[in-house]
């Protein structure tokens, strides 16, 4: 009856794995949202999985790396199912990867906080971020880490979707090259020092 119990075991839930890290980059799909504010998400982690030499495949619901960081497996996915509906790749992936709760994060923009400023979170509101209010409904919770990458602009009442999906100016570019890469390093800090550390080091 062994050969049963094996078969079974497939399908029986697994635990999550206490090694591996989940790292979402949130932005759209397509070369007219490159640069543009909205996908900053993209931008950041495109940046991160290039330093460390890892490449890009095409999956289900999203565009995966996966490589290896102090010892702990790293997969990093960008959502290929546009910004609306993200929640629908994350919450496949962390199922797939068996990722726990606290090795999750998200990397976004946020036209609250001003640019120049990153701020980590370990739970809060989408503010109305169509991304994270996807994200939030998926995962049926707001108790999950996040990277906010400050966009705060000046833009008409009522063009905030036209902001937000319009392209950083000449002056602008500078900072976000400037916060890109501490982004990048608030990545690792969470990965190393957890969500307080990350917290203490990066944010404001």
């Amino acid at each position: 009856m062994s050969w049963i119990k094996s078969i079974k075991s497939l399908f029986e839930p697994t635990e999550p794995d206490s090694m591996k890290f989940l790292v979402v980059g949130l932005g759209n799909i397509g070369p007219e949202y490159n640069h543009t504010r909205h996908n900053i998400g993209f931008e950041v982690l495109d940046q991160w999985v290039s330093q460390h030499d890892a490449e890009w495949e095409s999956g289900r619901l999203a565009n995966i790396a996966k490589f290896k960081f102090r010892g702990k497996q790293v997969v990093c996915i960008k959502p290929t199912t546009f910004m609306n509906l993200s929640g629908k790749a994350v919450k496949h992936w962390m199922k797939i990867e068996r990722i726990a709760p606290k090795n999750f994060i998200i990397i976004t923009d946020d036209i609250s906080i001003d640019l120049g400023k990153l701020r980590i979170r370990g739970k809060g509101s989408a503010g109305g971020h169509n991304g994270l209010k996807d994200i939030q409904q998926q995962l049926g919770t707001d108790q999950y880490h996040r990277i906010r990458f400050g966009a705060k602009g000046d833009f008409p009442r009522g063009r905030q979707v036209e902001f937000v999906l319009g392209k950083w100016d000449e002056n602008e570019s500078i900072e976000v090259a400037l916060q890109k890469d501490r982004a990048c390093e608030a990545i690792e800090s969470w990965i190393i020092k957890g969500l307080t550390g990350a917290m203490n080091g990066f944010s404001g």
